[in-house]
């Protein structure tokens, strides 16, 4: 019998999940809670109208159309322990419990996990006063990275250029509220050089499948200049990530994650995202973890994944991801993202998106921040849609990724014009 699916979440990353959860052999029909009008479009995709934090909700549609597994995309549902009550309820969902999302739900919990367990990271302190968190400041060397300790949608980090920057930044955490309960705390920490990567794998709680590597862009600006933002476009694999990298993060990074998860009484399950930032000497460091797969990084990731995703989830589920391998298409990956013009600050809405008809072979538009109004779709978010292409060379996929990029318009569209550029000779 094929399975029920049910996603939860309505951003870029769901529609990419639910997408190639539709693809698969041993999947009947996937539901996507709350969904959007991209994944609306897909054969076998049906949006149902329930909010990702309407828990009861949730269950009892997962319990009423028997719903074999579910997949939460969101950071938010997984910290609040959604799969802790789902599995109470015997259903089959797949993502960390409350007690092990703490790894992204918390920086100063993260920080103290990679200290304690010897994980390479960058320097820190953590504060929850403002003059102790100055006089810190003011001894420390610039640039230098300020953190609100909760969720703030891929928002709430801020690299302070200059001393007079940090310090307003601590104040907006600390009594601008600026990120809200997220910023009660921050955590001030060592500006790292080097090239970022995204490590993803599936963990069992014990055993691990790394999943392709991939590297984003999180500056809004060309350049990777501007503010940071949830993230402007990926790309896989990510060529910085070598066989010498790759074999590091396994050992030095992964590993003692997942054995440190259980010794402190809370074994890892779902995707565990691991940021990366690698050094000239090819060392690999810590800079967040996520325990949800990564937005953008996943469309990219899921053009290039040949596996059936719905398998892999329920092997991790059921602890029974050993000796177990995926199977990736050789092809590269490059995704663009598409945003309000003003995002990650204050961005209108409502505007009408033409060209969503497009088609072209190995491109595949995401939707993000789109909502349908009669028998148009408009703008709905920061981030509004992800252009993706697959390719031979990462240079064909940059190439047939910004071909769909032109083809879509609106009157506020923006854009970085430059993704992948430090993977690619431009």
């Amino acid at each position: 019998m094929k399975n029920k699916v049910l996603v939860i979440g309505s951003g870029g990353r769901e529609h990419a999940l639910a997408w190639r959860l539709s693809l698969s052999s041993s999947v009947a029909q996937v539901f996507v809670a709350p969904g959007n009008p991209g994944c609306a479009q897909e054969k076998n995709v049906e949006n149902i109208a329930i909010a990702s934090d309407d828990y009861d909700q949730l269950i009892a549609f997962a319990k009423d159309n028997a719903i074999n597994l579910v997949v939460v995309g969101p950071e938010q549902p997984l910290c609040d322990g959604l799969v802790d009550l789902m599995t109470q309820e015997g259903i089959k969902c797949f993502g960390p419990s409350a007690k092990a999302a703490q790894l992204e739900g918390s920086k100063v919990y993260s920080k103290n996990f990679l200290k304690k367990y010897n994980i390479p990271t960058a320097s820190y302190a953590s504060f929850t006063e403002i003059d102790s968190a100055i006089n810190y400041l003011t001894q420390q060397n610039f640039p230098i990275v300020i953190k609100a300790d909760g969720l703030a949608a891929g928002k709430g980090v801020v690299i302070a250029e200059t001393e007079e920057q940090g310090i307003k930044t601590i104040k907006d955490m600390l009594a601008g509220n600026a990120f809200g309960e997220a910023g009660h705390r921050i955590v001030i920490e060592e500006f790292l050089v080097g090239e970022e990567a995204s490590f993803i794998v599936v963990v069992d709680g014990k055993n691990f499948v790394p999943m392709a590597t991939s590297q984003d862009h999180k500056a809004r600006d060309n350049g990777d200049k501007g503010p940071n933002t949830g993230g402007m476009g990926a790309y896989s694999p990510a060529p910085c990530v070598t066989k010498k990298v790759f074999d590091k993060t396994i050992e030095e990074i992964i590993k003692p994650t997942i054995e440190g998860m259980i010794n402190e009484g809370a074994p890892f399950i779902g995707f565990l995202y691991a940021g990366l930032m690698i050094d000239k000497n090819n060392n690999p460091k810590v800079l967040e973890f996520n325990v949800r797969f990564g937005d953008p990084e996943t469309q990219p990731i899921m053009m290039r994944l040949q596996s059936n995703l719905d398998e892999i989830c329920l092997r991790a589920i059921g602890q029974n991801l050993e000796n177990f391998d995926l199977s990736w298409n050789k092809k590269s990956s490059l995704g663009v993202v598409l945003a309000e013009k003003g995002y990650p600050g204050n961005y209108a809405k409502g505007s009408l998106i033409n060209g969503l008809d497009f088609v072209e072979k190995d491109v595949k538009i995401f939707h993000a921040g789109t909502q349908r109004e009669g028998e148009t779709v408009v703008t709905n978010g920061g981030r509004v849609l992800c252009v993706c292409a697959l390719a031979d060379t990462l240079k064909q996929a940059q190439q047939l990724a910004y071909l769909g990029v032109e083809k879509l318009d609106w009157q506020s569209k923006y854009y970085r014009s430059d993704i992948g550029f430090k993977a690619i000779e431009l």
